[in-house]
């Protein structure tokens, strides 16, 4: 994989929610570090996504959107 992000984070699945049109992803990225990623379900599921599952999350600068907590 060749990309041009320089955030790449080794994560656990912790938990899918799938919805109508998107799903809720959530990763364990360090012990007590949880990250959540809202994509497509379409995506979720071509990249069959379950709990437990290993994957990267990626992250460019310009795609990250804050809430205030």
């Amino acid at each position: 994989m060749n990309i041009s992000a320089r955030n790449i984070f080794k994560a656990k699945v912790k938990q899918v929610v799938k919805g109508t049109v998107n799903a809720e992803i959530t990763l364990i990225i360090a012990p007590d570090i949880e990250l959540v990623s809202m994509i497509t379900r379409g995506s979720a599921e071509k990249l069959k996504l379950r709990k437990g599952k290993i994957v990267f999350a990626v992250i460019k600068s310009n795609s990250v959107m804050l809430a205030e907590a």
